[in-house]
């Protein structure tokens, strides 16, 4: 990089944004007595050159013509490094917000074209040490901030149910790539419902875990207390299976407890539901102007199949839900604003590895490439910088301080019940907006279902998406929370369910292709 000495007019234009009142003379003084901070940001950066890890070195391309009908792939490459383990033989494509060493990564955004990590995230090195074969990146929205999929720098990720519809986002690519079955899992991220909605419109499950089970070393991060990465699969088998290898802490992210064991998650999956408390989440249900009632009446019925097996369902109210709403809203927009945007991604004032070139890459592209972000980071820019800007912070830190209350609200229901059951999105999937929306068309099209599933990463609590059946063609999804670390309770029921179903549906695509 080098580390370049500030002209006087560059000071001039720092000093007035700070309100200093100061004359060329005394930033000229000021700049002479920089210099000796400014020589050890040179050591600093000398340094870090002589330890950087040598740059992987992997074969990828892009998807051939005619080989990405829903523009479900980001990027193709094949990966393995361990013959065992209890991935061997499954293939697994990656969110394409997380670091595969020697891969291009550009998470959804033109802003971070170019840009090849050096090294592998560290769910990725523990796949490929399970024997999993990594195949390849799926697509994402624009910096991960959408639950549609229109965001995305190469546009539209489209519905394997429909093509016309959205997919879900951000986790978008690897949602549809485990619907068509061209991969048997994949490594997704939820900020604000981002695994669990493509999820849900795909027709397949996912799974949010308790916040800081998962690592997120290596992952592009938004927000360090609302990042979460997690398994999609066409079963809940194959999610606890992934879960199992991707769990635990690995010394290095400081969203996670050193002294947080992970389960066997698939000790208990098949030991049913008889006895089990299930409660219906009042406030999930009737959504005001975005429930329809065909999805409430479906995801209830999947709860009451559940009493057939043994499980006791009744319902029960957390009026901090429609709260916590509010509460991440705050969170997400001067938190996004702040690490992810001013900052670059950086999480100032806290432990664990970063990424400089990362850094640099994205704050250099964010600058060039502005007018290109999606209307979604724009608005979040926007929003953002006026509340930081004109309160000073003094919002996210009053949401940061009513999370407590928003675990409490949770925390009690389940001890009154073992899970809780909503609807994981209030429709099924929506018309991907055309040409010709409007901007709040757009925005509302990736923002305006994820009412019951963003709470959730602001309280931390795991909660699983599975498909319940179709509406109209198109898939219905029932979400099941747990309480903190009761990943395995929720994967659990949500395995009695997919008993229950007799299995899942495919979409169309997926049955063309396993019968040729």
């Amino acid at each position: 990089m080098g580390i370049v000495p500030p002209s006087v007019t560059e000071l001039r234009e720092i000093a007035e944004r700070y309100g200093l009142s100061l004359d060329d003379s005394a930033l000229a003084s000021f700049r002479d007595l920089m210099a000796p901070t400014l020589a050890s940001y040179a050591e600093v950066e000398r340094l870090h050159a002589e330890r950087a890890p040598e740059p992987l070195r992997r074969e990828h391309a892009r998807p051939a013509r005619g080989e990405n009908p829903l523009n479900a792939w980001c990027v193709r490459t094949d990966l393995r490094t361990h013959e065992d383990g209890p991935l061997a033989g499954r293939t697994l494509v990656v969110k394409d917000n997380i670091a595969v060493g020697g891969v291009p990564m550009t998470n959804g955004s033109r802003a971070l074209r170019g840009f090849v990590p050096r090294a592998d995230a560290t769910v990725v090195t523990r796949v490929l040490e399970a024997g999993g074969r990594i195949v390849g990146k799926g697509n994402c929205e624009d910096l991960g901030y959408s639950a549609g999929s229109h965001t995305g720098a190469d546009g539209p990720v489209r519905n394997p149910w429909d093509p016309e519809r959205s997919a879900g986002g951000s986790s978008s690519g690897p949602a549809v790539l485990v619907a068509t079955g061209e991969v048997d899992l994949a490594l997704g991220g939820d900020q604000g419902g981002s695994l669990r909605v493509p999820a849900a419109f795909s027709g397949v499950v996912g799974h949010k875990p308790t916040h800081g089970l998962v690592p997120c070393t290596g992952a592009f991060p938004m927000e360090n207390t609302l990042d979460h990465l997690g398994p999609i699969a066409a079963t809940v088998t194959d999610v606890a299976t992934l879960l199992g290898v991707l769990a635990g802490p690995d010394g290095l992210d400081p969203r996670q407890d050193p002294g947080t064991a992970p389960a066997d998650y698939l000790a208990g999956l098949d030991a049913g539901v008889a006895g089990l408390r299930i409660g219906l989440l009042t406030e999930g249900f009737g959504l005001p102007g975005l429930s329809d009632p065909r999805v409430d009446a479906a995801v209830s019925a999947a709860a009451h199949r559940l009493g057939e097996a043994g499980a006791v369902v009744s319902e029960i109210s957390v009026p901090w839900h429609t709260k916590g709403f509010d509460v991440w809203k705050v969170i997400a927009t001067d938190g996004i604003a702040w690490q992810m945007i001013d900052g670059n991604g950086l999480a100032r004032g806290v432990p664990g590895p970063m990424d400089p070139e990362l850094v640099a890459h994205f704050g250099a592209g964010r600058a060039r490439h502005a007018d290109a972000f999606s209307e979604t980071v724009k608005l979040v820019t926007l929003n953002g910088a006026y509340t930081l800007g004109r309160y000073h912070g003094a919002h996210y830190a009053m949401a940061r301080n009513l999370v407590p209350d928003l675990i409490a609200g949770y925390d009690a229901a389940l001890s009154e019940v073992d899970v809780l059951v909503l609807p994981t999105v209030p429709h099924v999937a929506n018309r991907l907006p055309g040409k010709q929306s409007s901007r709040a068309e757009y925005v509302g099209a990736a923002l305006g279902m994820v009412h019951n599933v963003a709470p959730l990463d602001a309280s931390g609590h795991p909660a699983t998406a599975v498909p319940v059946g179709l509406l109209d063609g198109l898939p219905v999804s029932m979400m099941i929370v747990g309480p903190r670390l009761r990943d395995d309770l929720c994967l659990r029921v949500a395995r009695a369910h997919e008993l229950a179903m007799g299995g899942f549906p495919t979409p169309r695509a997926r049955r063309e292709c396993e019968t040729r």
